[in-house]
């Protein structure tokens, strides 16, 4: 059962005199772990925003088309209303940031609908915990790095555990390891407890393993959308200017060769290692 449906959805910001996005068409089934991905500009941070209404309830301009999410049409449901089923992870943390205490963001959404006191306080503890950010509970979430304001954003989402998690580009302050570490999180939460996630990022050498199912936009357009390793490995992609995994190219690369690694398209080095012992055993 789809739990976002979009069909010929365009969207032009006021004063804009080309739409952000263009009969855009898609279907997000419930439990799949997504990924969005495409050039700068392309409609990717545009397209999340109409996940939870803020297109076009906060955001103003011309929607046509249709959307719905969680089964309700997001032009007759307000954006509170859908915050209950859909939490956003902005780009920028300090967007959504404005309390004293990190702890006091992070329980912000869980007050707002009326959780009980015992609850909320092990909810918060849980997706501080999680995201590596406990001992930063008192602190000021403006007074911690840009790095850190990330967790915080991702903690205060997570904390709501709502049906649908959309997070653009959340790791964008963070090195490497520490990105690795939220992805893993937010895997690990994809499949324990079959949430939605949507996530928009570049960096596909760390993201790509994760997702089963991969949207490429371009101008504003779905150019590609359908089973991550399939869409990865054409040749139509690459053309897009997509930053294909390394391991995906280093596959190709030695198949080129004549050098035969298996049916499996390595989405991440670890992938491409276990494939290349393989191999070498066989030889």
């Amino acid at each position: 059962m789809a739990v976002i449906e979009t069909r010929n959805l365009s969207y032009t910001y006021p004063g804009a005199t080309k739409p952000s996005i263009s009969e855009v068409s898609l279907k997000v089934e419930k439990g799949e772990f997504v990924l969005i991905t495409g050039p700068s500009g392309c409609g990717k941070t545009t397209l999340c925003r109409c996940f939870n209404g803020l297109i076009p309830h906060f955001y103003q301009g011309e929607l046509s088309g249709a959307i719905t999410v969680a089964g309700k049409d997001i032009m007759k449901f307000q954006t509170h209303e859908m915050a209950k089923h859909v939490g956003l992870v902005f780009q920028n943390p300090e967007n959504q940031l404005f309390a004293l205490s990190v702890e006091k963001d992070v329980a912000f959404g869980l007050e707002n609908l009326g959780f009980p006191r015992e609850e909320m306080r092990k909810r918060v503890d849980w997706a501080l915990n999680l995201t590596g950010i406990y001992e930063l509970r008192e602190r000021s979430p403006h007074e911690v790095s840009g790095g850190q304001q990330q967790r915080v954003a991702i903690a205060a989402v997570l904390a709501m555990q709502p049906e649908i998690i959309v997070l653009d580009e959340p790791t964008s302050f963070l090195d490497p390891l520490s990105a690795e570490r939220i992805f893993q999180v937010i895997h690990e939460l994809n499949k324990t407890l079959g949430i939605t996630v949507l996530l928009v990022e570049h960096r596909l050498d760390l993201t790509a393993k994760y997702a089963n199912h991969i949207i490429i936009m371009d101008e504003g357009k779905i150019c590609a959308d359908g089973e991550t390793r399939r869409i990865l490995s054409t040749e139509e992609t690459r053309l897009i200017g997509v930053g294909i995994p390394k391991a995906t190219l280093l596959y190709e690369m030695l198949e080129k060769q004549g050098m035969k690694l298996g049916d499996r398209t390595p989405l991440s080095s670890d992938e491409m290692a276990e494939q290349l012992l393989e191999a070498l055993k066989q030889h």
